[in-house]
């Protein structure tokens, strides 16, 4: 969306009036998800501690709420033109549904990398209705074609955060909060990429609940709504960690900006590695799955742990459009966060039995080789070789590593090296 005066998203605020109309507007297409208890989590904190199942809704995401009073409020002659967004993920799913529902042409710029899952569902969604174009490297790439098209045709762009009527649509889910439970809600975590979302419960809870404290939850490798309010102005930070793809932008948008700033109780970061256990053990132990983004509020909790005691809390699982090629990668990390996960250089004398030795005299008895690459050079003493290892306990790792350079296998630890580790992990 074009902010015509940055004095309108300096000043503004989605006011309870404006949730209510977007409520009424999507109330159609929009499920009322499920707020509940989760007993693990309960027991485990030592509160009340229950999770708002946005997960379920029926693009499998929020994001279809702000999405949908966007484009519904739009004029019939902004109808004929057609709408335009950018996304490679769960707003371009919005974006679809609402379009095919609407019966409103649309068009979807999707980086040339997005996996074909994610094309395939925004197709479906979208049916007739909806072109999706592939272009360039980045999110960024696709933004900017978007919005040339944009301007060039006279179409509106649908902005998957920066927009009133894309925050007053997220903000819906404030609605729903205060409606399915009669107790005080003590605490919200909501998570926060561009800060739509953030800004909508904001301006629901702060006249509905305005004793509730609203914990904003971002990924540690993309800070940033918390740069931003350190800084006191929106701030790009040009490299992040994009795994928490869900809630990893380079800057949030003003209009969010302006209203999180003053309305957020707390801003805190989670460290990717602990949003991963924490999707492994939603899925493991309570059969709930969920994208990287849709587990950072539960994440948050193990941060808060000492706050939330005896509190009735409500945490809001974002989504689950998560990809099950990812899982490898998700448990890598989630052990590196635990660090049971190691990678060295490791030397080997070039004779035989050097392996089997390696094995039997360095290695403890819990100790897996999860990863081995090895190369063989005639003319040296010794041959290097990249080993992951894999530890059942993490006061292991001390006692692995003396092993190496008793036994002079020792070469280099690479987990505190990131200008190589990036490259296996």
């Amino acid at each position: 969306m074009k902010i015509d005066s940055m004095t309108e998203a300096n000043t503004y605020f989605p006011e309870l009036t404006q949730i209510e109309t977007a409520a009424s507007r999507i109330s159609e297409v929009v499920m009322e998800t499920p707020l509940q208890e989760n007993i693990r989590y309960s027991r485990r904190y030592e509160a009340d501690i229950m999770l708002k199942r946005e997960d379920l809704q029926r693009v499998r995401s929020y994001k279809i709420r702000g999405a949908y009073n966007k484009i519904s409020s739009l004029t019939i002659p902004e109808r004929e033109k057609g709408v335009v967004c950018a996304s490679a993920g769960n707003h371009a799913q919005g974006v679809a549904f609402a379009c095919h529902e609407l019966k409103i042409k649309g068009t979807i710029y999707m980086p040339t990398v997005t996996p074909k899952q994610k094309i395939e569902q925004t197709k479906m969604f979208g049916g007739a209705y909806v072109e999706i174009v592939l272009t360039g490297d980045t999110f960024d790439d696709a933004s900017k074609a978007a919005k040339n098209v944009c301007e060039a045709e006279g179409r509106t762009f649908v902005h998957p955060f920066d927009d009133p009527k894309i925050i007053e649509g997220q903000g819906t889910i404030g609605l729903e909060l205060i409606k399915q439970t009669s107790q005080t809600i003590d605490y919200v975590f909501v998570p926060v990429g561009g800060g739509g979302l953030a800004s909508g419960i904001c301006g629901a809870l702060k006249t509905l609940s305005p004793e509730t404290k609203i914990i904003g939850v971002e990924p540690q490798g993309a800070p940033s709504m918390k740069t931003a309010i350190a800084n006191k102005c929106t701030t790009e930070i040009k490299n992040i960690d994009k795994f928490i793809d869900g809630a990893a932008v380079q800057k949030v948008g003003d209009y969010n900006f302006s209203v999180c700033k003053d309305n957020l109780t707390d801003m805190i970061t989670v460290p990717e590695g602990l949003v991963c256990q924490t999707i492994l053990d939603l899925y493991n132990r309570d059969a709930i799955v969920v994208e990287p983004a849709g587990a950072l509020t539960l994440a948050a909790l193990e941060l808060y742990k000492e706050e939330v005691k005896g509190k009735n809390v409500v945490c809001i699982v974002s989504g689950s459009n998560n990809d099950i090629t990812r899982t490898a990668e998700i448990k890598e990390r989630a052990l590196l966060y635990a660090n049971l996960k190691h990678y060295f250089i490791v030397r080997f004398p070039q004779r035989a039995g050097a392996l089997k030795q390696f094995v039997g005299e360095v290695l403890g008895p819990n100790d897996d080789i999860t990863h081995f690459e090895y190369s063989k050079k005639s003319s040296r003493e010794n041959g290097p070789a990249v080993v992951g290892i894999e530890l059942k306990n993490q006061k292991d790792l001390e006692p692995l590593m003396d092993r190496m350079k008793t036994y002079n296998f020792y070469g280099d630890y690479l987990n505190d090296k990131p200008n190589l580790f990036q490259f296996l992990v």
